[in-house]
């Protein structure tokens, strides 16, 4: 059986704590992957506009056979929509073939140029250094008091943000146009990195963080990490099992991904890592230094990871 414990969020909704990550699957690929996740018994979906893939996201949970009252569907506001928060939802919904999303995160505290394709309306404009174009006239606390109108129209039941550290939820909050604390903040945290100092300052106001990367990324070192690995020995599960449930026993939002139907399972089991074990897996932070897998060297400056 997978995890299916709960958290609630400061609307009073259940967010399930074991979530599916989309990003980076073909759409045969992110297709099977959420059949197979909600058939294991995953209750929460997590894609994007910027993954690309909200098509087939939908319609999994459209064909899927789980009613969709048991389905916390997340996805998020790009860049370049900033401006737009009403109609790049309303695109999100049309993609995914979905009345409402339970969770609308903005993806990344920074508005992006839009300079539309054929293929793609909502393209960033690239600047000659090869960059994306950044919209000088707009910040992340004006894409809130936009967002904020959208739980009006019930398409969206639950609002947050995603990659915002503590001053930046700390600059959102203070704005007089703020009035609704995010729900949730979904931010890359694995062993080596984290935070936690964002997870406990999120705790203390009400928001629900999210750990998406929790195994690293792609050939991380974490996956063949000896410390991990003698961990996983011990429990006769693989080491990145031993990292999701690092981040279970931590209380928080998961966010493994994977295209495999076993591993889809493996990931989602919890089992009782003693405390000695966890404390080993904490400290290596200290010992390896911390490191961040995603940093978004395309939009660089801008006021995030501060």
């Amino acid at each position: 059986m997978v995890l299916t414990k709960t958290f609630t969020l400061n609307t009073g909704a259940k967010i399930p704590q074991l979530a599916l990550g989309t990003w980076q699957a073909t759409d045969e690929e992110c297709y099977n992957s959420v059949i197979y996740a909600l058939k294991a018994g995953y209750r929460h979906i997590d894609t994007a506009a910027l993954y690309k893939n909200e098509v087939p996201v939908g319609r999994a949970v459209r064909e899927s056979g789980v009613p969709r009252e048991e389905i916390f569907v997340t996805t998020k506001l790009y860049e370049t929509q900033h401006r737009y928060a009403k109609d790049a939802l309303d695109a999100s919904l049309e993609k995914l073939g979905l009345d409402y999303v339970d969770l609308y995160l903005m993806h990344w505290p920074v508005s992006q140029v839009a300079e539309p394709t054929k293929e793609d309306p909502w393209a960033a404009k690239v600047t000659e250094d090869g960059k994306k174009a950044l919209d000088p006239d707009w910040d992340f606390v004006k894409t809130w008091a936009l967002m904020q109108d959208l739980l009006k129209s019930g398409k969206a039941k639950a609002i947050g943000v995603s990659n915002f550290s503590i001053n930046n939820i700390e600059q959102l909050l203070a704005a007089e146009t703020t009035t609704i604390i995010p729900a949730a903040n979904q931010c890359e945290c694995h062993p080596l990195l984290p935070q936690t100092e964002l997870i406990e300052y999120c705790k203390s106001k009400g928001i629900v963080f999210e750990a998406y990367c929790p195994m690293g990324a792609g050939n991380s070192s974490l996956l063949t990490n000896d410390t991990i690995k003698s961990i996983a020995d011990k429990y006769g599960v693989s080491t990145g099992e031993v990292m999701l449930n690092w981040a279970f026993k931590r209380d928080y939002v998961v966010l493994p991904k994977s295209s495999n139907p076993s591993r889809i399972v493996k990931n989602g089991e919890a089992f009782d890592l003693k405390e000695e074990d966890f404390n080993k897996i904490s400290e290596l932070s200290k010992t390896l230094g911390e490191f961040r897998l995603v940093k978004r060297e395309d939009v660089y400056p801008f006021p995030i990871f501060q």
